[in-house]
């Protein structure tokens, strides 16, 4: 049974957590950023979106959406390189607010969250620039992440996606960041081959295709239907080859592909993004859409556990021995909780919503008093890891659970 009256002191704390301690100006700053937590000591660009959602949730906070999107639009380098990160100069050793080029991890399409954004401001000069911002991106990802020639983004290093220690990345030579003489290189620099990088990503290719579809739309917006179309037709493509390329019909599963054009079957929680970027439509794509959500996503030895979603499937063998915390080959993430907002209804899928939303708060309802709102939690058990306490995305995800149920 769930405890309302907790659920509501716990909802309440939380909010009182992000208005009074992460809704604050970086070091050097004058616009309010909103912090992921005291172990994340800034903001990443895969976590805009808890600034758009907060603004979706809470209209007086339109401005911490508008402030996310804008630093990092306005620290894109001149060739159009996003930064993954800006670290607090507050809360790191050099003192100094900073930037961070060293990998990709923009694991919600950024431009469809300018999209979102512009619904709610309704500001023309914002859309032309992040229209702007948009076209560079992608002609930065099409000259330093298509080496291969088969026409989708690649993943270099373990980083680029985000999934810090999962079992997609075995074989990787560096599962995390590329380093050169001690120093941390640009993520544009691909590192020396070991066999099985670069990689056809499931998730960076999905995002790729939101950010194509956004950027039409904005073109389409500002009266460039020549560019709408240009930009409609590279998703198009993009979304042909990911099915080319990605897709195992036996398997009814999309797998990232390694240099060698093999498929490495790890079934990844990437598997979301094909849903969470629009990359299957629901009419066209509607027996793949089936057979995915039975076989896999609903299915109780994969991804629909007692807490659900693990980031990994269960029973994929790579779970086994995987670490205790902050491991994106196990444990159901608060990311992936909260961006299921961004897909579930959309698909009718309102029902396992609410499950999701019931489940997310019981765990952490149960768990307060001994880790506070963290990272991520045992899908099987429930129990919460020691990884980062009052993680935003996870404040978020229960606040919009205890809303969506009606508790608060």
């Amino acid at each position: 049974m769930i405890n309302r009256e907790k659920i509501r002191e716990i909802a309440r704390l939380a909010a009182d957590r992000i208005r009074t301690v992460h809704i604050s100006c970086f070091k050097d700053m004058s616009d309010p950023l909103l912090l992921i937590s005291e172990q994340y000591p800034g903001l990443w660009l895969e976590h805009v979106y808890d600034s758009v959602i907060y603004a979706a949730m809470e209209p007086e906070y339109l401005y911490l959406a508008e402030n996310a999107v804008n630093a990092f639009i306005d620290r894109q380098t001149e060739e159009g390189q996003l930064p993954f990160a800006i670290w607090d100069g507050n809360r790191i050793p050099c003192g100094r607010t900073e930037a961070y080029y060293w990998q990709i991890q923009e694991c919600v399409s950024f431009y469809a969250l300018c999209l979102e954004v512009y619904r709610m401001n309704c500001s023309r000069d914002f859309l032309k620039k992040a229209y702007i911002s948009g076209t560079r991106w992608i002609s930065w990802l099409r000259k330093y992440r298509m080496t291969t020639g088969r026409g989708l983004i690649e993943m270099f290093y373990g980083y680029d996606c985000g999934h810090d220690t999962s079992g997609r990345l075995t074989g990787f030579a560096r599962p995390g960041n590329y380093s050169k003489d001690g120093v941390i290189q640009n993520a544009g620099v691909r590192p020396p081959d070991d066999g099985v990088t670069p990689v056809l990503a499931v998730d960076m290719n999905a995002n790729f295709y939101g950010d194509l579809c956004s950027l039409a739309e904005m073109a389409q917006l500002l009266g460039c239907s020549g560019e709408a179309e240009a930009l409609k037709s590279a998703a198009s493509e993009v979304k042909s080859l990911m099915f080319a390329h990605l897709w195992n019909e036996e398997d009814a599963f999309f797998y990232d592909v390694d240099v060698n054009g093999s498929q490495r079957k790890y079934r990844s929680c990437s598997i979301f993004h094909l849903f969470l970027e629009r990359v299957l439509d629901p009419a066209a794509d509607a027996e793949k859409i089936r057979r995915i959500y039975c076989e896999h996503l609903k299915n109780p030895e994969e991804f629909w556990t007692a807490y659900p979603f693990p980031s990994m499937a269960i029973n994929d063998p790579s779970c086994e021995g995987h670490p205790d915390y902050n491991c994106w080959g196990y444990y159901t993430q608060g990311l992936t909780v909260l961006r299921c907002t961004r897909w579930m209804d959309a698909f009718g899928w309102e029902k396992d919503m609410d499950h999701v939303c019931e489940k997310w708060l019981e765990a952490w309802t149960e768990h307060f008093d001994t880790i506070h709102l963290a990272q991520e939690l045992d899908p099987v058990s429930g129990i919460p890891t020691k990884s980062s306490e009052w993680y935003s995305s996870c404040m978020l995800g229960y606040i919009w659970a205890a809303r969506r149920l009606h508790i608060c």
